[in-house]
Formats: C-alpha cells, sequence, structure tokens
C-alpha cells in the first residue's frame, strides 16, 4: 500500500475503513454496511481501490447492494432559498392570494360568520407557535438547523424540517386549541370524532424527505415523522404507536439534547441540500 493506511472508524452508526495518506488525509472510504467505495482523493482512486479490495471481498454476500452515486447538488438560488422562508410561509401566501380582504374579514369578524379561510388562519397561527418553539430549541443546544414550509409536488408541503445532531424530522403542525386529541397507529381522533389520516400522511413526508436527501449524499438519511399539537387541552397516543413522535409544541424542547445521529458535518450537508427549492421538485 505504500504511504496509504487502513484506519476503521465507528461513529453516529456508521462502519467504515478509511484509507489514508501517512499525515491523516483521508483519499477514500469503505462502508462496510452497504459495501460501497467513497473515493474523497480521485488522484488516489486506483491505490485506494487496491488497498481496500480484500476488505470488500470478505464482506458478507447478503450485504445491501451499494448506494449509488450522490446527485451533484444544484447551485443555491437566491429566489428559492428556502431558509429565508419564516414559519407558515406557504399558508400566508395562499392567503394573500386567495384569501379575503380586510373588509370581507372585518364583516365577517363584526356578524360572527364563519369563513372557510378560518382554518387556514388557525394553521397558520399553529406553525408560527411551533417556529417559535424551534428557535428557543436552537438557542439553548448548539448544532441544530431549522427550515420551513418546503414545498413539495402535488400541493404538499413539510411545514417544518429539523435537522440535527439527533437526527432529521419531518415535523407536521395540527392546531387544536382546547381540544382532546388521540392519537392512534395510523389516525387521529379529535374529540373523539371522526378519524383523521394525520399519521399516514405523517410517515409518507417523512419518506419522501428521506429520498430526496439521500439522492445528494453518501450517508443514510432516516427521518422521523413528529406530529405537534398546537393548543391542546389533552394529548393522548395508542401504546403501539412508536414510529411517528407526538409532542405537545412546548415539549419540542426534548429533542434539544439528543445527538449521535449526525456529525456537525453531515448536518451542514444536509441543511444545504434542503436549503435548495430545487431539489423538492421531484420529491
Amino acid at each position: 500500500m505504500g504511504d496509504l493506511r487502513i484506519t476503521a472508524w465507528q461513529r453516529y452508526g456508521h462502519d467504515r475503513l478509511y484509507v489514508n495518506l501517512r499525515d491523516g488525509t483521508a483519499v477514500a472510504y469503505l462502508d462496510r454496511a452497504t459495501g460501497r467505495v467513497t473515493v474523497v482523493r480521485p488522484e488516489y482512486r486506483v491505490a485506494a481501490n487496491e488497498a481496500l479490495a480484500g476488505y470488500v471481498a470478505a464482506l458478507p454476500a447478503d450485504r445491501p447492494p451499494p448506494r449509488p452515486a450522490p446527485r451533484p447538488l444544484p447551485a443555491l438560488d437566491a429566489a428559492h432559498d428556502l431558509a429565508l422562508n419564516r414559519p407558515g410561509a406557504a399558508l400566508r401566501a395562499k392567503l394573500a392570494a386567495e384569501g379575503p380582504g380586510p373588509l370581507r374579514r372585518a364583516a365577517d369578524r363584526l356578524l360572527r360568520r364563519d369563513s372557510p379561510w378560518d382554518s387556514w388562519r388557525k394553521g397558520l397561527a399553529g406553525e408560527q407557535r411551533v417556529g417559535r418553539e424551534l428557535r428557543r430549541l436552537r438557542a439553548v443546544a448548539s448544532g441544530w438547523r431549522v427550515l420551513h414550509s418546503i414545498a413539495l409536488p402535488r400541493g404538499v408541503d413539510i411545514d417544518h424540517l429539523l435537522l440535527g445532531p439527533g437526527g432529521a424530522f419531518s415535523i407536521n403542525t395540527k392546531h387544536h386549541e382546547g381540544r382532546t386529541v388521540w392519537v392512534g397507529d395510523d389516525v387521529v381522533k379529535v374529540d373523539h370524532g371522526r378519524p383523521h389520516p394525520y399519521v399516514r400522511k405523517s410517515r409518507s413526508e417523512a419518506r419522501r424527505v428521506r429520498r430526496v436527501l439521500e439522492g445528494y449524499c453518501d450517508f443514510d438519511v432516516p427521518v422521523t415523522p413528529v406530529l405537534v399539537f398546537v393548543g391542546v387541552r389533552r394529548l393522548d397516543r395508542a401504546v403501539t404507536q412508536l414510529d411517528v413522535r407526538v409532542y405537545r409544541e412546548r415539549d419540542l424542547a426534548a429533542l434539544a439534547p439528543t445527538n449521535g445521529v449526525f456529525s456537525g458535518e453531515q448536518v451542514e450537508r444536509l441543511y444545504e441540500i434542503a436549503r435548495r427549492g430545487s431539489v423538492w421538485r421531484e420529491a
């Protein structure tokens, strides 16, 4: 191997063999879970592959297929930089474009008329409240990044995306002021009423987020679906409901001390991917 050295590395759920120069500079690594070799310094490609060939051959035959090479990250377009989005940006834009004007809103309030736009305004208020809680989370724990109102195809949007050392969290906000909420394996009931498919939709959104992020990086990106209920009087969940996290908005701070999933470098990579509006067009 000449000047190359093999070093084992196990952190953040990864098991890798790095090919390093004498000064410790990494030129390539083998992910022993997938069998994929990633070359960091192209000028050492041949030598690194030769150094790792024996280790690759010794891997179990039934390992998962290698991950496709990451797609090149598109340029950051200032007009579609999602880091500029405020909480509830999508709902705010919809209300501004299609909602009633000031006179109509004043008349509805005066006459105490229900408006079909009330639910949108309530949703906006809920996303803003969750946005404030996420801002507080970032203030008490370093290494966390947050994006809001990520538009996906077919009229879907991710209310909030939280990225940090404790993982990636796709957050769906529901505002049910003063209500009783029960979360089951697949549905949610408010005041024992008809079932809402919030749980299934949260899982689906998390899967879409994962596909996008993993398409542009060379490591696994598990995405945890999260349902946050704003202003509820009582929140219960089925004991079998384990894969979707359920919080009141004020409990989001519980995520602050979590770690061990992503390194700081990985968090920044994910943030740089996720803030580009163009990467979500085929989610």
